[in-house]
């Protein structure tokens, strides 16, 4: 399979990895091209950007979270019918899981997917030296294949002109142009309040002055020629997007300002297993869909909308009357804090949630948690059963139980050892942690099996 594609990577976090690749996203976009995004790591931040600019929707490539084969998988299932993939790196290069190896980072996605690298370093206060800091990524390991170099927050064409000649002398790459250390636009944060930005329009005008930027500092045509890259050769294995049943059941999935960080393969997943998601908003006080036989909350911002979801009684009542009749959920991070008794913000303002976990939420200023896990399920966790998972945690808040021990739902493996996390309950799997479900797609099954036993009991047929 042949497609055209590359990987936006960077020396470090904070180089300009993003602005780069959505103001690539957006040049291309100007010259009428159908561009997919991707991102390396697990982020739902970056994605979001991507698939504003492109209008189609960016999804995760993710080497320790998923085989080598399903990152293949969901890379050829997003570039279909694109012109050209771009793939947004994490951190720095070689960052990773690991200090000691290249599992989990931007190199090993790039070595999977045979992608040319751009390599963007941050060229403030230095020329010749740039061309250090290239060497040292060209001849760190083996087996990626740095095309080209972009010099960002350089100060004139002058400062360029002079690391452009450093790095093609000394690394035999071309540096194919630049961003200016002053963009002369205003770069919106990413910060909590990202999603509905995006989602009504607010940085769009950022998007097109971005993308007009590139055009004037950046050989595009050179991009598009570096980018056609060797064809890929996918396996003939089963893809975790074939559909394998027509249609089983229905699950309800709270979709909106507020909860929106799901897996895109996740819901494909489900779907291509037989589920028919039912989109629902608890942000519009919307009660969860009849006759439903699951419910999915995933991760948003809820401590950004506290004071809606405190007041839409509508929405609270039929999601605990449900869950607590024993409707198979699943809560993750976002939705786990809905599910509690009350979200504390930093402002020290206390919203009242759903209340089906004994507990509550405080947000903090400071990171809680960050980090790939490992995932086993505790106390009959019907999602897990007795199989791993993988996933992450991020996340500004902690939980504060209200009872001494709570039945946890997790225990989880990740950089600092072994923890018990979540709540299970009434058919309530809940957490902070994220999973993909691609990582085993045993998972899809186990859930399903849950929805259909509760279906059963209700005495829905067909």
């Amino acid at each position: 399979m042949s497609i055209n594609r590359i990987v936006v990577a960077g020396t470090g976090s904070g180089v300009g990895k993003t602005t780069l690749t959505i103001g690539l996203m957006a040049a291309l976009r100007k010259r009428g091209l159908t561009v997919q995004g991707f991102k390396c790591g697990p982020d739902y931040i970056d994605p979001s950007y991507h698939t504003s600019v492109t209008k189609r929707v960016s999804r995760n490539l993710d080497s320790w979270m998923l085989t080598h084969d399903r990152v293949l998988d969901i890379f050829t299932h997003g570039s279909r019918e694109a012109d050209i993939s771009i793939i947004e790196g994490v951190m720095g290069f070689f960052d990773g899981k690991s200090p000691e190896t290249n599992e989990g980072s931007t190199a090993e996605i790039s070595i999977i997917t045979k992608s040319p690298v751009l390599l963007v370093v941050n060229c403030e206060s230095m020329a010749r030296s740039a061309a250090a800091i290239v060497k040292g990524f060209q001849m760190f390991a083996e087996g990626h294949n740095i095309v080209a170099v972009i010099a960002n927050k350089v100060g004139s064409e002058g400062h360029f002109q002079l690391v452009k000649k450093a790095i093609e002398q000394e690394c035999h790459v071309p540096v194919i142009g630049y961003l200016k250390r002053e963009l002369n636009i205003e770069i919106p944060e990413r910060h909590l309040g990202l999603i509905p930005s995006i989602e009504r329009g607010e940085l769009t005008p950022f998007f097109d002055q971005l993308g007009d930027l590139v055009l004037e500092t950046i050989d595009m045509d050179k991009l598009l020629e570096l980018a056609a890259a060797e064809p890929l050769t996918v396996r003939e294995t089963s893809s975790m997007f074939e559909k394998k049943k027509e249609k089983i059941m229905k699950m309800a999935v709270a979709k909106d300002e507020a909860f929106n960080f799901y897996y895109p393969e996740n819901l494909e997943m489900l779907e291509a297993n037989g589920v028919e998601i039912v989109c629902f908003s608890p942000l519009a006080n919307e009660e969860l869909p009849k006759d439903v036989d699951g419910l999915y909350i995933g991760g948003g911002f809820p401590e950004e909308f506290a004071h809606v979801l405190e007041c839409n009684e509508k929405t609270k009542d039929s999601i605990k009357n449900e869950i607590e009749a024993g409707l198979p959920t699943l809560a993750e991070c976002g939705g786990f804090m809905y599910l509690t008794e009350s979200i504390e913000t930093t402002e020290k303002k206390k919203y009242q949630m759903i209340g089906v976990i004994p507990g509550k939420v405080q947000m903090k200023t400071s990171l809680q948690a960050l980090g790939y896990r490992e995932i086993s399920g505790l106390n009959d966790n019907f999602i897990i059963k007795n199989q791993k998972a993988r996933g992450h945690e991020f996340h500004y808040s902690s939980f504060l139980p209200n009872e001494e021990k709570l039945p946890h739902a997790y225990e989880t493996k990740g950089m600092r050892g072994v923890s018990k996390e979540g709540y299970l309950q009434h058919n309530l799997v809940a957490g902070y942690t994220h999973f993909h479900f691609g990582s085993n797609p045993a998972l899809v099954e186990n859930w399903i099996e849950k929805c259909l036993e509760f279906k059963a009991s209700k005495g829905r047929i067909g």
